[in-house]
């Protein structure tokens, strides 16, 4: 179905309509939205008004002819029946990775989030994660975006990430936040996968595009609403610009487009299943970056705050700094790691406020016994 919101994208999906028995489906022929002036009712399109238009692209003609036939046998009066069939790609996608996605819900990094249990650390090293997986992947992306398998999904105002999650690194580490922060050894894995499939494989590209996008656009904002609260961000949203989808007005409706668009895209069975394969993939590297940061966590003091730890920071050249490099030599009980501690404590005006506190202490004392 269409609604006024969904008439500011750039193509809309072809949705016949008959009297009262309406009915939607997902097909290749997408018609601009030109065509569709002066022939929206206030929820949907009559097949009968938008054939009578002039000039009307081929492939609506034909769309029209094939689907005004299905109308006559399909649907209950007021009822919305999707025609989708079991081996969509979108359903494929859905039944295949129902449990991957289930597992990736329920890592205790994301139900600790979800309860709001999340510091500011843990959010910025996060952040930091999904901006070197999101450059990769739109990087990729520019490069099929002409390409069959992919070209259908190309929507960069409308869901790329990578300049947004730059804002929010700006809002969290200052002007110079490039020359602080590094991909993790976790998240490397995860963008070195997805050059290999941009480069060698561009119809698996579909697969981390829909287990991210998709997902941002569901529980994203779910977790946008439990960050601003916990993390007491500016409500006027810095700090969480990659939740915020400007150039999406209702994001149900256009996850059923980029379902749709899915759809239409010419693959074979083997190939959708390798699809399928590789979103579980896809999955299966978030929840390692979950569960990288749950580590992290563990590293962290119990009343960690904005500032104690570089993200993955201000390296310089030096390794000991980067907290990935920091909770490893915390499991392994280095002395580094104690030191880095206590540098930490140091940085931190309480800190610094307690060692005060205790050399103006030891220097009383000592006067006191020289008297």
């Amino acid at each position: 179905m269409l609604n006024k919101q969904t008439r500011s994208f750039r193509y809309v999906v072809l949705v016949p309509v008959r009297s009262d028995h309406v009915v939607s489906f997902r097909t290749s022929c997408l018609v601009p939205e030109s065509f569709w002036s002066g022939s929206l009712r206030q929820d949907a399109v009559s097949i009968s008004r938008l054939s009578e238009r002039p000039h009307l692209p081929d492939c609506v003609s034909h769309e029209v002819s094939r689907l005004t036939g299905q109308l006559r046998t399909t649907a209950e009066p007021k009822t919305l029946h999707t025609l989708l069939r079991p081996e969509d790609l979108s359903e494929m996608l859905a039944a295949g990775t129902k449990e991957s996605h289930e597992k990736a819900e329920n890592t205790q990094f994301v139900k600790d989030f979800l309860r709001g249990h999340i510091s500011r650390e843990l959010f910025k090293l996060g952040a930091v994660a999904l901006y070197f997986t999101y450059t990769a992947m739109e990087e990729e992306i520019e490069q099929n975006r002409d390409h069959p398998q992919f070209a259908p999904l190309y929507f960069p105002a409308e869901l790329h990430r990578h300049e947004a999650l730059a804002r929010d690194l700006e809002y969290f580490y200052g002007k110079d936040w490039e020359s602080q922060i590094c991909c993790s050894p976790v998240t490397q894995r995860y963008v070195e996968r997805i050059h290999e499939v941009g480069q060698s494989d561009p119809a698996l590209l579909v697969a981390h595009a829909y287990t991210r996008y998709m997902g941002d656009l569901s529980g994203g904002q779910v977790l946008k609403k439990v960050a601003q609260r916990s993390l007491k961000l500016p409500s006027t949203g810095e700090g969480l610009c990659f939740y915020d989808f400007e150039g999406i007005h209702s994001a149900k409706a256009f996850k059923q487009l980029y379902r749709s668009r899915m759809n239409e895209l010419d693959l074979d069975m083997p190939t959708k299943q390798r699809v399928v394969a590789e979103a579980n993939r896809a999955f299966k590297f978030n929840m390692e970056v979950f569960n990288e940061l749950e580590e992290i966590g563990k590293t962290l003091p119990k009343d960690v705050v904005d500032g104690e730890f570089p993200a993955h920071g201000e390296m310089q050249g030096d390794i000991s700094k980067c907290p990935y490099y920091a909770a490893k030599m915390a499991a392994s009980g280095g002395a580094s790691y104690a030191c880095q501690m206590a540098m930490a404590l140091l940085r931190h005006p309480i800190g610094q406020v307690l060692l005060a506190t205790w050399v103006a202490a030891i220097a009383g004392l000592a006067a006191w016994y020289l008297m």
